[in-house]
């Protein structure tokens, strides 16, 4: 199911089915794939297992029983997925892909909640599985729903962390767990589970956002990614890459498990990530960065050629100062059936698609294939095509196929993402062939790829040669020789980017379409320019990256004739809340008429009530008993006398990474000051506001407060004159084609 928008609202982000990442068959002629929506007039999520057939572009439902998750294809025609059962059970279940609903069965039955399902074929009918859950401390896995309760609710805690993200740490921890699906009689059937982590004293997948990318199977055994157990994991980034592995290994489960090896990786202390087997289940490739305590280091490549001998690893492009040949932070990595590594990384605004031939020190750096876009997921096949799914700004989800003869055609810096118009497909180059598009192309939601413009100009930064790159997206009905508020629109991170991609939260689109102009800038400190620029932003909280704004600002005043720098609005989440406040207090701040601050830094030394303490010692050069000066520099509370400019404040209760004091503090101060201000609180949301009727509201005050302060009717009140009038509706449901 599909929808049609007359016009692109919150209610239209947050009711548009999100469709995941595809999961190809052996040659991409069928593809799974979950889909979730929320029924605003109903209050209820509904989530659906679906097929999609390539040739024929028709989709069919596999299963919609509540709780069904994670299908993975077992054959081109057999599927294997989790389902929740009651009290905390999730249930293995199998069948044909044409039939599931019907013909399905029960593989067999863990005893509590499970997740980051993985399988591997070991031949002769039986598959190696994997799946992840929390484990008791002595090993089990933990049910809560069937777990003794305490008498007490007290916590007692020796270390950090004491809470994480948004929920306090307990005793019990994540781990992986393993068995084998076994086909016997015509069906298959699950083993008794493992412990793989069982007495070693690390956990995998790594909280807060651990998951699939933290572990892989193969025919051969486990690799898996653990924070070190003899360092703080509050102060320190370091993960390390654990192996267990043998020719025996999945017919030695449950009795025998072979002894964890951590490979070793010289002179790189930091965070080690993505660990992948190639398709033989010979050689290993994963990311890790050289340094401890900065999260943002660039991830670099390592592979181990033969697992039998892990302690031989080759570092790909490395240099003798640690800093690599190749100036591209990849964030994943998978295999080709020959031998190919492909990685996507960050450049430009955009995740690409690369890859290389070669796994030696010495090799080529990687060629770029595939220009985004974002691509959010790889599928390499065995005929040598590559499936992909990506988003953009007016795309919420593309599925793509990679031609196996891609070496043979000149794809680096072409733009290959595939546009579908009504039922013809217009395809920007030949390099990617379309499969299907959950929007076609933003039209079902009322977007077009003409809102969106690129605009650069000079940085802030002296030493060096400096562009600042930022998106710009229009309202769709826009016309040049009309002036429109401008949306000045500061991103996270800080070591982080606006890239050309879909987003259900602060999405530019959903700005735009109430008539302002959208800029969305990757001042110093963003990702994807290479890894100076975004360490050019330790110890310049609010300087380098302020520069490059207030540049940014001038530059559209001066260039963009239809932006009315009269009428503009600031707004930014996380260290953009942080910008907002610091922007308060500064010249620029006088020059919006309304500021809005989604959880944001207040007080620097706040910063100390948060988990991961490694963050703020290392962006500002020291802890604050060692480094006083700089924590203060750039306080934005030290600047609260000259805050003016009307301000909407929004925190909630459940954020441990910058505490509801920081909202309270910030709303205190302008409103002692007299300044126009509200507050906009949740008590069950973390630093993202995500449950959709939350979400609505937060775009409903979000919207009012802007609209009002520029001149543009308000958001609620528009919404009633529509509903009230013929348009009563701002979209229509219609079935079929993918």
């Amino acid at each position: 199911m599909t929808i049609r928008a007359s016009k692109f609202t919150p209610e239209v982000l947050l009711s548009t089915p999100r469709r995941s990442a595809g999961i190809p068959n052996s040659d991409a002629s069928k593809v799974l794939y979950s889909v979730s929506t929320y029924n605003f007039s109903e209050h209820a999520k509904s989530s659906e297992i679906r097929l999609l057939g390539v040739k024929s572009q028709q989709t069919g439902l596999i299963t919609d029983a509540k709780g069904a998750s994670e299908p993975l294809w077992l054959d081109d025609d057999t599927v294997v997925l989790l389902s929740e059962g009651e009290d905390g059970v999730t249930s293995v279940r199998v069948g044909c892909v044409q039939d599931f609903g019907k013909g399905s069965y029960e593989a067999g039955r863990i005893d509590g909640p499970v997740g980051n399902l993985k399988v591997v074929s070991t031949g002769n009918g039986t598959f190696g599985i994997a799946v992840t859950g929390k484990a008791t401390p002595d090993g089990e896995l933990y049910n809560p729903e069937k777990a003794e309760k305490p008498q007490s609710s007290g916590r007692l805690y020796a270390k950090p962390f004491v809470r994480h993200w948004d929920h306090y740490v307990t005793e019990n921890r994540n781990t992986i767990f393993l068995g084998t699906l076994t086909k016997k009689g015509g069906k298959y059937k699950l083993s008794e589970l493992t412990n793989a982590l069982k007495d070693s004293g690390l956990e995998s997948p790594i909280d807060p956002f651990g998951g699939t990318d933290n572990f892989d199977i193969s025919i051969n055994g486990l690799v898996f990614t653990a924070k070190d157990p003899e360092l703080d994991p509050a102060l320190h980034t370091k993960t390390n890459i654990y192996l267990l592995a043998s020719k025996s290994f999945w017919s030695g489960l449950p009795k025998t498990l072979p002894k964890s090896f951590q490979i070793p990786i010289f002179n790189f202390e930091g965070a080690s990530t993505s660990p992948v087997w190639d398709t033989k289940g010979t050689q290993i490739a994963f990311l890790s960065m050289k340094t401890d305590g900065y999260e943002s280091d660039k991830n670099q490549v390592f592979v181990v050629s033969d697992y039998r001998t892990p302690g031989w690893v080759n570092h790909l492009w490395g240099t003798k100062d640690g800093k690599g040949l190749w100036d591209r932070s990849p964030q994943s990595i998978s295999w080709g059936s020959k031998g190919q590594i492909y990685f996507t990384a960050e450049e430009n605004g955009r995740v690409d698609l690369f890859t290389t031939v070669a796994n030696t020190p010495g090799g080529p750096l990687p060629t770029k294939l595939v220009k985004g876009g974002t691509i959010t997921s790889v599928h390499p096949l065995k005929n040598g095509e590559i499936f992909l799914s990506s988003t953009s700004l007016v795309e919420n989800s593309l599925y793509t196929l990679v031609p196996s003869n891609y070496a043979n055609e000149t794809l680096a810096g072409q733009a290959t993402y595939s546009i579908p118009l009504d039922d013809r497909i217009q395809t920007a180059s030949l390099n990617t062939k379309y499969i299907s598009s959950a929007s076609r192309s933003g039209a079902m939601l009322g977007l077009s790829r003409n809102q969106i413009d690129e605009i650069r100009w000079p940085g802030a930064n002296q030493d060096v040669d400096t562009e600042i790159h930022a998106w710009a997206v229009k309202p769709r009905d826009f016309d040049e020789k009309k002036k429109y508020p401008l949306a000045y629109l500061i991103h996270g991170g800080p070591q982080g980017a606006w890239t050309d991609s879909w987003s259900t939260r602060w999405n530019p689109a959903v700005f735009a379409e109430q008539g302002f102009v959208v800029i969305c800038p990757n001042p110093t400190g963003s990702t994807g320019y290479g890894q100076d620029f975004v360490d050019a932003i330790q110890g310049q909280w609010g300087g380098l990256p302020y520069e490059d704004l207030v540049l940014g600002f001038d530059y559209i005043k001066d260039n963009l004739e239809y932006v009315d720098t009269d009428r503009a609005v600031a707004l930014g989440a996380s260290y953009g809340g942080y910008m907002m406040n610091w922007i308060q207090g500064h010249d620029l701040g006088r020059r919006f008429k309304a500021l809005v601050t989604h959880d944001g830094v207040f007080s620097m030394t706040s910063q100390l009530a948060s988990e991961e303490l490694y963050f703020p010692f290392h962006d500002l050069k020291g802890p604050l008993w060692e480094n006083p000066d700089a924590w203060a520099e750039w306080d934005p509370s030290r600047f609260a006398d000259q805050w003016a400019t009307p301000q909407l404040i929004i925190h909630s209760d459940l954020d441990y990474r910058l505490t509801m004091n920081e909202g309270l503090s910030a709303f205190n101060v302008l409103q002692t000051r007299g300044v126009e201000s509200q507050l906009l609180t949740f008590p069950d949301e973390n630093h993202w506001v995500l449950k959709p009727e939350n979400s609505l509201m937060w775009h409903e005050v979000v919207l009012d407060w802007i609209n009002g302060h520029v001149g543009l009717e308000k958001y609620t009140e528009a919404r009633e004159k529509a509903r009230k009038g013929a348009q009563s509706v701002d979209m229509v449901q219609h079935g079929g084609r993918a």
